[in-house]
């Protein structure tokens, strides 16, 4: 076992323990919240399905990368393999959803029209809806998935394989160029939710300094110093989606090369993997740090 795949192993397997610890805080909360009904905010309900799908990458990615790092590559069978990349592209599927519904959102509220003002008021009340629908959705996109994934190949001619270490992709065909083809038409959808998300941060950028020069003109010093809370929601969405943004650029770069190989090197399927949980943890801590209401209640534990 080669030292760069034990410390691709525990790389993994740290991302992984971060990961399982930010998104079962948050699912508990989020949770709690919406069974009680205390406190619940309009966004809790589409948070709680980018919270669950989160856990799902972390756990479908974090723990085969972490048992093949140490050198156990074939400890899932065909069945197991299938179930694990499949749901894992669901979950980073529902993930891009919802937070381009987040995003898309809180433009929305930042409008000050009245069509605007009447969808902010309106739409909350289908937030747990488009949840689920989403979820309908990426299982019937990615329903090809299982079809391609096959299981441990030790015993099979490895050279028709793209390896994933512990599973494998058969390619539909040996030409780069059609490969790369497929490879932009699966991407479509994803790359159509990207750049609406960056048209909605540049949106959101423009309203907020709109709104600050309006607040500054009209408001007096003191009243100026009162928190504006669609601001700080508004900055945390953009956090958000600019975390989104550059990692899952990065993981589409490091993919796109490995479906362009018809036997990749490893160390590209481990980076486009990392890469592609590292939203699904970072994201947990930003909503963590950023929810007042999460932070008093680890103030009333500590107490």
């Amino acid at each position: 076992m080669a030292k760069a795949d034990i410390e691709m192993g525990v790389a993994f397997l740290t991302q992984t323990a971060a990961g399982v610890l930010g998104n079962s805080c948050l699912l508990c909360f989020y949770s709690y919240t919406l069974l009680t009904r205390q406190k619940v905010r309009p966004t809790d309900p589409i948070l709680c399905h980018l919270v669950f799908a989160n856990y799902v990458v972390v756990l479908s990615t974090g723990i085969p990368h972490t048992m093949a790092g140490i050198g156990w590559n074939y400890f899932l069978d065909d069945a197991a393999c299938k179930v694990a990349l499949y749901f894992r592209r669901v979950a980073r599927g529902v993930s891009l959803n919802t937070t381009c519904l987040l995003s898309g959102f809180q433009v929305s509220k930042l409008c000050t029209r009245n069509i605007w003002w009447k969808i902010t008021t309106t739409f909350p009340n289908c937030f747990g809806i488009c949840g689920f629908l989403f979820w309908i959705l990426q299982l019937l996109v990615n329903v090809y998935v299982p079809l391609r994934v096959t299981g441990p190949t030790h015993r099979q001619n490895v050279t028709l394989h793209m390896h994933y270490r512990y599973c494998a992709i058969e390619p539909t065909t040996p030409k780069p160029f059609v490969r790369l083809s497929q490879i932009v038409l699966f991407l479509s959808i994803d790359i159509m939710c990207l750049v609406f998300m960056m048209w909605a941060s540049g949106t959101m950028v423009l309203l907020l300094h709109r709104h600050k020069q309006r607040v500054q003109h009209i408001h007096s010093h003191i009243a100026s110093r009162r928190p504006d809370h669609e601001a700080r929601a508004t900055r945390i969405i953009l956090t958000l989606v600019s975390m989104f943004v550059s990692f899952y650029c990065l993981s589409a770069m490091f993919t796109v090369f490995v479906g362009l190989h018809m036997k990749p090197d490893l160390w590209l399927v481990d980076m486009s993997m990392f890469l592609c949980a590292c939203f699904s943890v970072l994201s947990s801590f930003v909503l963590i740090s950023t929810d007042n209401r999460i932070t008093q209640v680890f103030h009333s534990c500590i107490e």
